[in-house]
């Protein structure tokens, strides 16, 4: 059986760096006479002068506040995408809003690498329980799978019941969905009598797999490993893991994309093993984007993984480097508290505080009321769910209690735990 994906992953590292800006540099001079207003966005360059690491870093980075402005200006992409990435082809919406066009070709996220990684195969039935509506998070992991040969139940997310039913008889021996989802379907179909014990391997993304919850699995034959991937770049890193299953540290930079950790506000990249924003640059030739600032937290491994596999390694998702919040497998931003206190003038000040309880994650909307009012939480966690499309619970605090720190949202959730 073959232990790689492609000959790719192996590559000597000096070799990978040169032929990926080699790649960068014949995208650049495609991309730049095609799309002005990415050749204006990044100073007009010489895509010749783009020949290293140093070189990218004198470009701007492009963060997500940035994007929304060319959108608003040029709907729907801000004219950075070309036209053969619009025929035929699908387009979505994340938070923000932001619009993003599917990739060109097949598996135009780079998933089927993680997938191969976390031991699927070609013939694996596959339950993806990754969103499919509006959002490309289950399309993301159903081209991949698709891509490497596997069968996959567009599952989606909710519908815990008819989910257990059609795995039932399906007997998918791979998942792919948020890393405590699958929790919830194995014990409610423990509950319904169920065996899903076809069920030996899952590659899950959108959200932490905490390490208890990682043992969870493990206890029940399941050998699950993550992603990381985003809506804009698809997978960016992933994890691989010894014969028995063990995860190996870090998790591997996809081929195809460069990665830079930049001090967060800047474009200036820190030293390795300094935390700061992933910086990300595709070579997607349908939708470029250069120097794209994640707003996620990172930092580089020193090395190699011990697997075989050569590409730089990072650490993995180690919060945001602003207050954006991934909750449940969706994002939550400040913006929107900010919304939801406007629509209940008997709130004073808010505070999102993020928890886990029992493997799952929990959300309390803190308030303190306005002076005289007495808000009706009931109200409250109903406009919670509206502005988030999220559940929460809403507290109310005795005035002047919240934390005076600038915070909107509070992840308190153990990431060592």
């Amino acid at each position: 059986m073959a232990m790689y994906f492609d000959e790719q992953e192996t590559r000597a590292p000096a070799d990978r760096e040169r032929e990926t800006f080699d790649a960068l540099q014949s995208l650049l001079a495609q991309s730049l006479t095609r799309l002005p207003v990415l050749s204006e966005w990044l100073g007009n360059p010489d895509p010749a002068a783009i020949i290293n690491r140093q070189a990218l870093a004198n470009l701007p980075v492009l963060r997500k506040p940035d994007l929304m402005e060319m959108q608003a200006a040029n709907p729907p992409f801000g004219g950075l995408a070309t036209v053969d990435a619009l025929k035929g082809n699908r387009v979505f919406m994340s938070p923000g809003p932001v619009w993003e066009p599917q990739g060109l070709g097949a598996d135009p996220w780079q998933a089927a690498r993680a997938l191969f990684a976390a031991g699927f195969r070609a013939g694996d039935v596959v339950h993806n329980s990754l969103a499919y509506h509006m959002t490309p998070g289950g399309f993301i992991l159903d081209e991949g799978a698709r891509a490497l040969g596997c069968l996959v139940l567009p599952a989606g997310i909710g519908n815990t019941e008819a989910q257990i039913e059609a795995a039932k008889w399906l007997k998918p021996s791979g998942f792919t969905g948020t890393p405590d989802y699958l929790k919830v379907i194995l014990e409610k179909a423990d509950e319904m009598g169920v065996d899903l014990s076809s069920i030996t391997r899952a590659l899950v993304s959108g959200g932490a797999l905490f390490p208890s919850l990682r043992q969870y699995y493990t206890d029940r034959g399941v050998n699950v490993l993550q992603s990381y991937a985003t809506a804009d770049l698809g997978v960016i890193a992933y994890e691989s893991a010894d014969a028995q299953g063990t995860p190996h540290p870090g998790m591997i930079l996809s081929e195809n994309l460069i990665v830079e950790i930049v001090r967060p506000g800047t474009g200036d990249p820190v030293p390795e093993g300094e935390v700061g924003e992933l910086v990300v640059t595709t070579l997607n030739p349908g939708y470029p984007l250069i120097r794209f600032g994640t707003g996620d937290l990172s930092a580089v491994l020193p090395g190699t993984s011990s697997c075989g596999r050569t590409g730089m390694r990072i650490k993995g998702w180690m919060g945001r480097a602003d207050q954006r919040t991934k909750i449940k497998g969706m994002f939550v931003d400040p913006k929107q508290v900010a919304q939801l206190i406007k629509l209940h003038p008997e709130i004073q000040r808010a505070r999102l505080v993020v928890s886990r309880s029992n493997e799952l994650d929990e959300m309390v909307l803190m308030i303190e009321p306005a002076h005289g009012a007495e808000p009706n939480a009931a109200e409250i966690e109903k406009s919670l769910a509206s502005t988030t499309s999220l559940r929460g619970s809403v507290q109310i605090a005795t005035p002047g209690s919240l934390p005076n720190d600038g915070k909107v949202i509070a992840d308190e959730r153990d990431y060592s735990a």
